[in-house]
């Protein structure tokens, strides 16, 4: 019996999701795609027809978050982890970085343990504070010295606002190297933050007009969770070609939602082209991540798109 394609479209998606999740994430995956196509409900029933996806997370770091231990914060078994995930490619920042006040150190020691592990699959993005007295000699060194292709900023935590006028001379001066710059919003929910520390919420007001005056600054906004980002969304996506990742949607059909502009914690919609897929792992579970996609009803379009297609053209 020839399928409609409406159920071709179904079947196609649910093999990919197949072809995509480890065992433990598997069921789920075929009870959501069974609600579409109910004949095709088992597992064991269909065999993928395609390669299985070379995902890319764009938001993974390295080494020991410095405020408590996390399960997978040795690197081989982090790679170990993401490659059982099929997650091919991972861009890599250090842990080291965000309470660290020798930023060469720490971009030299994330240089060195992504060469030396996982055979391509990290990417480093070292750390720069353009608040602090020669950021331009660190950001020299993470392009030319490591061959980093980007950077990861954590304003809130370095103690600078996107106000900061060497900021800005920041967004041009990566720019012109062809680098990219990831900006960490958060890095744990404010409600966690350890009593020692005072980490403000990042206000995203400036960037806009920022990024306006450097048109062609290639910026994606990491643990970009709905209330960080309400207020500048929509001037956000109309104004810029900021990008976003998921590591950070929450709600049912959350990433879904986000698309349509129906999620509550968003005031405006993320278009598909601008999403990548993030992890934040190993802070967050990357399973975590990779049912956010799967559980809301993305195509098979979609989910290529935000699992490697996006990542793969923004990186250039």
């Amino acid at each position: 019996m020839l399928l409609s394609d409406t159920e071709s479209k179904a079947v196609n998606r649910r093999r990919f999701v197949q072809a995509s999740l480890i065992p433990m994430a598997l069921p789920v995956a075929v009870a959501l795609d069974s609600s579409t196509d109910p004949g095709t409900a088992s597992a064991q029933d269909a065999t993928p027809n395609e390669e299985p996806p070379e995902i890319t997370d764009t938001n993974v770091h390295l080494f020991d978050w410095p405020l408590r231990k996390l399960k997978y914060a040795q690197t081989s078994s982090l790679i170990a982890k993401l490659k059982k995930h099929r997650i091919n490619k991972a861009w890599a920042g250090s842990f080291d970085a965000v309470l660290n006040k020798q930023l060469d150190r720490s971009n030299r020691r994330l240089s060195e343990e992504c060469a030396a592990h996982g055979g391509g699959t990290l990417v480093p993005f070292g750390s720069i504070n353009p608040a602090w007295p020669d950021w331009e000699e660190d950001l020299r060194r993470c392009h030319e010295k490591y061959n980093m292709p980007g950077i990861r900023l954590y304003p809130a935590y370095h103690g600078y606002a996107l106000d900061h006028p060497d900021f800005v001379k920041l967004l041009a001066v990566a720019t012109q190297r062809k680098m990219i710059v990831q900006i960490a919003l958060r890095m744990e929910d404010e409600r966690i933050h350890h009593v020692a520390l005072n980490i403000p919420p990042l206000n995203l007001a400036p960037l806009p007009s920022h990024l306006k005056s450097v048109p062609q600054a290639r910026v994606q906004l990491i643990n970009s969770a709905g209330p960080l980002i309400a207020d500048s969304l929509g001037e956000l996506v109309r104004s810029t070609s900021v990008m976003f990742d998921i590591a950070a949607t929450e709600g049912n059909g959350g990433v879904g939602r986000l698309i349509a502009g129906s999620n509550p914690s968003y005031r405006g919609s993320v278009p598909v082209e601008r999403l990548l897929f993030g992890s934040h792992a190993p802070f967050f579970p990357c399973e975590s991540a990779l049912m956010k996609l799967f559980e809301s009803p993305l195509s098979l379009a979609q989910l290529k798109q935000i699992m490697y297609g996006n990542a793969q053209q923004f990186f250039g």
